[in-house]
């Protein structure tokens, strides 16, 4: 199914000749013409049966006798094939709040997790016949998609190249946004924005993950810290060789080093320890 428009025309000519005919069956009626009045009666039904209202973001979606007649989107008053049936469609920007989903991320880890996905149909035809509940099925392919992103990746990692979903929420988000729109483009319903609204370990997992996660971040900062100790010592080496300043031999220069290290490594400030030579 695919939406095109209805045929319809001016919905106040349709009330004039409505009241027309309605006049017509009553003067009918009263000189007699039974006949007569009954047409006019039966032609004044028919035309009160096309008569409709569209509000502004509303489509209605035209049936006659289980044929699909097209859509009428333009807000007013119309009067459109007699004797028809109609489903009204809001056109209107709407959000899903998700429920809190318990899933294992690629790591195993159990997580919760939840999201908002904002939406608006934009083909009303396929809203109504290629889905039994378009509302219903945004609701269950949200949470379905939700899902399978968050297996893909883990809850967090230290290693800037790869991905996680705490630290590239928006990147996970715009993936969850496209996967929902192949999902729902079915329903003829575009996924305007999608977001992560709640994010966490599982309860039971939560204390031991974040002594893990304060490791793994106590491990990358000394990585760090070790890295620029290393080359703030061969700096300070080479700086002094190079301005003649002192020779030191190979015995010299790992004292030396050690000491850099030690002080610029150490969690305490370095105590300093002066030599004033040597009472003898």
């Amino acid at each position: 199914m695919n939406e095109y428009p209805a045929w319809k025309m001016n919905g106040f000519v349709a009330v004039l000749l409505f009241i027309g005919l309605a006049a017509g069956a009553v003067y009918s009626f009263v000189g007699m013409r039974f006949i007569l009045g009954s047409i006019f009666t039966l032609l004044a039904l028919v035309i009160a049966g096309g008569i409709m209202m569209v509000q502004p973001n509303q489509s209605k979606v035209i049936t006659f006798f289980g044929r699909y007649m097209g859509c009428v989107q333009d807000a007013g008053f119309w009067f459109v094939i007699p004797f028809h049936l109609r489903k009204t469609v809001s056109l209107k920007v709407r959000n899903f709040n998700s429920k809190t989903l318990k899933v294992n991320d690629v790591d195993g880890n159990p997580i919760e997790i939840a999201a908002v996905v904002v939406f608006k149909v934009v083909d009303a035809a396929k809203a109504v016949f290629d889905v039994d509940n378009y509302e219903t099925f945004v609701e269950i392919q949200s949470e379905t998609a939700l899902r399978h992103v968050a297996t893909k990746y883990p809850y967090d990692t230290f290693h800037s190249e790869e991905y996680s979903l705490r630290g590239n929420g928006a990147e996970v988000a715009r993936e969850l946004a496209l996967e929902l729109q192949e999902r729902l483009s079915v329903a003829g319903v575009e996924v305007l924005e999608a977001r992560l609204t709640h994010l966490a370990y599982a309860t039971e997992i939560a204390s031991a993950m974040l002594q893990r996660q304060q490791a793994s971040a106590i491990l990358a900062a000394r990585q760090i810290i070790v890295d620029g100790a290393v080359g703030m010592a061969q700096m300070a080496v080479a700086q002094l060789e190079k301005d003649g300043i002192i020779e030191l031999d190979e015995e010299r220069k790992l004292n030396m080093i050690n000491n850099l290290m030690v002080t610029i490594i150490s969690d305490r400030s370095a105590q300093p320890v002066i030599n004033t030579g040597s009472l003898y």
